[in-house]
């Protein structure tokens, strides 16, 4: 039984600073301080307004076994790969990319300075799925519906659906749900979640806000998991919470809320190699030295 109750925050965390590519500049949320979030992989975040710190972006490098998705809110990234597709992806936009058995791609900063801000998921794929076909697609900002409530909130609805309305992205495997929500000072927000079963989190990254049915503070660079069917602290006759309750603080918030249902699949990953056996790793590590991607 469901009722029309907040699922609750478990887990706050901070990402750690790291370097990736060619010496970028990012922080680690998921992969970092959460380890595992099946489906997701990993939740890379960029943000600097200092060329040393993404200029060199990330050369040629291969992927196997996964999809990741690219979110721009600020500054401009050309992505060509060995399949013969080539984007520039600019402020607002999204990139998705199944790597499927084998893609080798580079992206690389399009400007000499400024800001350079976005989120990078990277989401498994199931077993049945590793060695698809390789594809990329990009998607312009106004491609993006938005739900708009003039003076409180604003909702860019990129994949999943939220108030009637389909997000573009709709090709992903995993089938998350992903807004980009901002909400004017001391607003309240609520997104249904369809499946008790489902890995839930907000990425806060402006203001703050409280959310859940505990009323966790969530800050700027901050991460909040949700409680699903596999942690939670719900009594045996409790109702199963149905959705996500939040409400922003005094100077608003801007965050990022994503959903999927877990694989529960094996995962053995060795960088951007993610398959489910070490035989299947050493074996994408033979296929890329043979050119075989």
């Amino acid at each position: 039984m469901s009722n029309n109750i907040s699922r609750k925050v478990i887990k706050v965390a901070k990402g750690f600073d790291t370097q990736d590519g060619a010496g970028v500049s990012l922080q680690r949320v998921i992969g970092g301080p959460i380890k595992k979030l099946d489906p997701f992989l990993m939740l890379d975040a960029f943000k600097s307004d200092n060329p040393d710190d993404y200029i060199e972006g990330f050369p040629d490098h291969p992927h196997r076994g996964q999809q990741t998705l690219t979110y721009m809110i600020e500054g401009a990234m050309e992505h060509q790969d060995n399949k013969g597709n080539k984007g520039l992806l600019l402020p607002g936009m999204v990139q998705v990319m199944n790597a499927g058995r084998g893609i080798i791609h580079s992206e690389i900063p399009q400007q000499r300075d400024g800001m350079m801000f976005g989120f990078q998921f990277w989401l498994n794929l199931s077993s049945v799925d590793k060695m698809s076909e390789p594809w990329y697609k990009d998607i312009a900002s106004s491609d993006i519906e938005e739900v708009i409530i003039a003076g409180e909130k604003k909702v860019r609805v990129i994949a999943g659906h939220y108030e009637g309305i389909e997000g573009v992205v709709k090709n992903l495997r995993v089938k998350p749900i992903f807004l980009d929500v901002k909400l004017e000072p001391n607003t309240k927000f609520s997104v249904d979640i369809p499946d008790f079963d489902h890995n839930s989190f907000v990425y806060v990254f402006e203001g703050d806000g409280t959310f859940g049915a505990n009323q966790i503070n969530v800050e700027d660079r901050h991460i909040g998991v949700l409680e699903n069917v596999d942690n939670n602290s719900l009594g045996l006759d409790e109702p199963i919470p149905n959705k996500l309750d939040a409400i922003s603080g005094d100077k608003g918030v801007r965050f990022l809320f994503l959903s999927a249902k877990p694989l529960r699949e094996p995962v053995v990953q060795y960088g951007p190699f993610v398959m489910n056996t070490q035989q299947e790793i050493q074996k994408a590590f033979l296929d890329y030295q043979l050119g075989r991607f």
